[in-house]
């Protein structure tokens, strides 16, 4: 039909979509809201504010013949917003875990959500985990084979990133939605307030990419 509108993929707007819920997790100041941000706008700003209590907001993608719908919470990283972040987290099918490569203590504080999503979350959950700021690796204070290997000790999805550069952020919720079930589509918050994504992205081109990339299984 002429002038129907059509995503990336070349299809057509009415085609079947699958819809996640997605929780951003970290230390305050390892850059969620700003991965965020370029992911869903292709932004990035140099002095953001840091987020109150959590931030919503929606994007679709395209993945091989599927529509994705990512429909994502971005948490605040303060410790006095922790005990809220179940509420967060509970009924997410994803959630990346973001630390700063440049600061230890903000991978200790990964590992220790990515702990509690393993104790309190879905069994089912796909968790990723993002080391952040690459830009910065002339200051690097954690190793590649560091976040590489608890990955993989922990079958985590694990891609170092760059929210200044872009490199590997289509690549992050790429790797997510590959392993999302496209058959079963689940309700993440719909019908929830917030704002909404820019136009879809379609995962299929590639970004800037790190020499080498390591997803878990």
């Amino acid at each position: 039909m002429a002038g129907r509108p059509s995503r990336p993929s070349g299809q057509p707007q009415s085609s079947k979509v699958s819809q996640f819920k997605l929780v951003l997790l970290g230390e305050t100041s390892v850059g969620k809201s700003s991965l965020l941000l370029q992911f869903v706008k292709g932004q990035y700003q140099d002095f953001g504010e840091s987020t109150i209590g959590a931030a919503f907001l929606t994007q679709m993608v395209s993945v091989d013949s599927a529509m994705v719908k990512f429909e994502i919470w971005d948490t605040a990283g303060q410790e006095r917003y922790h005990s809220l972040a179940p509420m967060y987290y509970r009924g997410a099918q994803a959630a990346i875990v973001v630390y700063d490569i440049t600061n230890t203590e903000t991978f200790v504080r990964a590992k220790a959500w990515v702990s509690e999503l393993q104790k309190q979350a879905s069994t089912n959950m796909v968790i990723a985990l993002a080391g952040n700021k690459a830009d910065w690796s002339a200051n690097r204070a954690v190793e590649y084979t560091d976040g590489q290997g608890y990955a993989a000790d922990n079958s985590l999805l694990f891609m170092e990133t760059s929210a200044k550069t872009a490199m590997n952020v289509n690549n992050l919720f790429l790797a997510i939605a590959k392993k999302l079930p496209k058959s079963e589509p689940l309700g993440g918050v719909a019908g929830s307030a917030g704002v909404r994504g820019g136009p879809p992205v379609d995962l299929r081109q590639p970004t800037q990419t790190s020499p080498a990339l390591c997803c878990g299984n």
